[in-house]
């Protein structure tokens, strides 16, 4: 059945070949960009999936395919829900991850409501994703391509919005993808993958820090790296320029490698120590969200702790105060507070949240 759908277009080949695609199928399809923050006075980065060369790139295809194409400003929306969040986290000694803050706001929330505004059913994107809604309810599950799989970052989606989401790739290889664009005489079937946090272009992520926080703000105030034992075995710049798993930046005369293991906001402290003791059993996990049923305990489920990390199996502990406990069947490496941990049962992203902790750590041999 022919639909009037907004596509999401940020000017890189997958969201272009997602639009495409609609309007091979006989949808009758409205291309949208969003103006964030790293659109405002700054010219275009091509390593990011934003910037005023992503608007021309995205309105380059829209022509070819002969869409409308509109650009909407969001900076204000962007920077409440998705930077001040960033900046907040490296405040409290977390890693974040902005891109799964972006798309459980802006990119899907903000544009459905546009969307609707403009007669439309539904919003595409171009994330390795796919929907089934056969059932009672729609699922989110796993894309096709293991290796391009972009489920990690979509757990915060509001699960009342799956109804109306459409992701054309979900069933595609990134190889695919680009032989459809060069097909199709598409301006970015060559551009670059997007590599950086959009409004940290340069990746230097504490320098854009620095421009948020005062000078004097714990996290960019000196204090002592301690070792595993308690004993300070150095002193940092800032614990904003650490995050759990780091090796770099640690200074050297320690009997082995070290890496962090902690991060003290309260005491501004950096805590480091062997290798061995990176590893976890258990994950704590804050901040839930679900779009399918809750997960109980005594459930067998895999977790995916980190991006490009593979989904371990796990089990669920306790469900109390808000957290999800998990109990893990392997332990697992530099489980760092702030991330992301999503759910799964087989390909079905049950939902997910920020992990808080790592309750009683194993020592891996």
């Amino acid at each position: 059945m022919s639909r009037r759908v907004l596509a999401a277009m940020s000017g890189g080949v997958d969201s272009s070949v997602a639009a495409a695609m609609l309007v091979e199928a006989g949808h009758e399809v409205v291309g949208a960009t969003m103006k964030t923050f790293c659109y405002s006075g700054t010219a275009g980065n091509s390593k990011t999936c934003c910037g005023l060369d992503g608007i021309r790139d995205a309105r380059r295809v829209a022509d070819v395919l002969g869409i409308r194409h509109y650009v909407f400003d969001v900076e204000e929306a962007f920077t409440r829900d998705v930077i001040d969040d960033f900046v907040d986290e490296y405040g409290r000694g977390r890693t974040p991850n902005p891109c799964v803050r972006c798309n459980s706001n802006t990119k899907f929330r903000d544009l459905l409501r546009r969307a609707q505004a403009l007669g439309c059913d539904a919003v595409a994107s171009g994330h390795y994703a796919r929907l089934d809604s056969e059932g009672t309810r729609p699922r989110l599950l796993r894309g096709a391509d293991a290796a391009k799989d972009q489920t990690y970052f979509l757990w915060a989606l509001p699960a009342g919005i799956l109804q109306h989401l459409r992701f054309p790739l979900g069933a595609l290889t990134k190889a695919e993808v680009r032989q459809r664009a060069r097909a199709m005489g598409l301006a970015t079937a060559d551009k670059p993958e997007s590599q950086e946090i959009c409004f940290v272009p340069e990746g230097h992520y504490r320098d854009f820090l620095s421009t948020r926080l005062l000078p004097t703000h714990a996290a960019l105030s000196p204090g002592a790296v301690v070792d595993h034992r308690g004993q300070v075995v150095g002193r940092h710049d800032g614990y904003a320029g650490f995050t759990v798993g780091q090796r770099k930046r640690i200074g050297g005369g320690m009997p082995e490698p070290y890496y962090v293991l902690e991060i003290r906001p309260d005491a501004r402290q950096v805590v480091v120590g062997p290798k061995r003791l990176l590893y976890s059993g258990r994950v704590s996990v804050g901040d839930l969200n679900w779009l399918a049923p809750q997960p109980r305990p005594g459930d067998s489920l895999r977790v995916q702790l980190r991006h490009r990390s593979p989904a371990l199996r796990c089990h669920v502990e306790a469900a109390e105060d808000g957290k999800l406990h998990l109990s893990l069947d392997e332990p697992a490496r530099a489980v760092t507070p702030g991330q992301s941990s999503v759910l799964f049962r087989e390909d079905e992203v049950l939902g997910g949240g920020r992990i808080s902790g790592t309750p009683a750590p194993t020592v891996a041999n």
